[in-house]
């Protein structure tokens, strides 16, 4: 039974990580027509999302490596803006409903609590023609901040549901001490309650951070001119053909997702050891 288990975990977890292994490998691959046929190792590939450096299309003919490195780093920064503002937006609104409805009474509680999950419940293509609908409705125009907005919809929810787990296991006795001793409830929130709740709430904060930054079904339906981000960007990469720079995007986006949850969980140890 044990021998089985271990296979099919191994087994899981190779089906899991196999593509992610593949796609990095290939990014190294100096093949610029089919990046499935290995032609050799090569950097030029990264070194072309930065501009710099050339790379041969055929033995005859030499050309900047990748023409598109300004709209790359303009996607970029557009989702590094958008992921920022909806991290922030979304850990603050999250953790205090979260807070409110653990450990507040009012009427109603109960339908705040579940319509929380309804964002992460609904299929995404449904969600996104939902706010397409709304700010064609309302007249908005269609930019990073309608982006901003219908992001922060669903990540709200998923800072919710962190946040409201590690609630979950608190002690509620050590507030009720923090009264008794004659602290306000300022003072038992900031000293007794966000401290506890500190790895929660990094840890909401972080998966905000990257679902964010990995969007692309809903910022698609609600992006327009000028607002294009980083998953769109390498979606209409990949509707001209698999190219070899993709691999080498998808690979330094999997290096930043690491190294963000390596850091999270380095932050959370270093908390939890305090």
């Amino acid at each position: 039974m044990r021998l089985s288990l271990g296979l099919f975990s191994l087994l899981f977890f190779a089906f899991l990580y196999a593509p992610l292994v593949v796609i990095i490998v290939y990014s190294f691959n100096s093949n610029p027509v089919n990046m499935l046929v290995w032609d050799g190792f090569t950097l030029d590939w990264y070194k072309g999302l930065f501009g710099i450096g050339e790379r041969y299309l055929d033995p005859n003919q030499r050309v900047i490596y990748l023409e598109s490195t300004p709209q790359l780093i303009a996607a970029l920064k557009n989702s590094l803006t958008v992921a920022a503002v909806t991290t922030s937006f979304s850990t603050v609104v999250g953790t205090a409903t979260a807070l409110a409805v653990a450990r507040s009474r009012f009427r109603g509680r109960g339908f705040c609590g579940g319509a929380m999950f309804l964002p992460m419940m609904m299929p995404d293509i449904v969600l996104g023609i939902g706010l397409l609908v709304f700010f064609s409705t309302i007249g908005m125009q269609l930019s990073l901040v309608t982006i901003i907005i219908g992001q922060c919809t669903f990540l709200t929810s998923y800072v919710f549901i962190v946040v409201q787990a590690r609630l979950a296991g608190l002690d509620p006795r050590l507030e009720e001490a923090s009264a008794d001793l004659g602290a306000s409830e300022w003072v038992t929130f900031r000293k007794v309650t966000l401290p506890q709740l500190a790895p929660g709430i990094l840890g909401g904060g972080l998966l905000a951070f990257i679902i964010s930054m990995d969007d692309l079904v809903i910022t698609y339906f609600i992006s327009g001119a000028g607002s294009q981000t980083l998953p769109i960007f390498v979606f209409s990469m990949v509707r001209r053909g698999v190219k070899p720079e993709i691999s080498a995007i998808a690979t330094l986006i999997i290096l930043a997702s690491v190294i963000v949850a390596a850091t999270g969980l380095w932050l959370r140890a270093r908390g939890e050891r305090r």
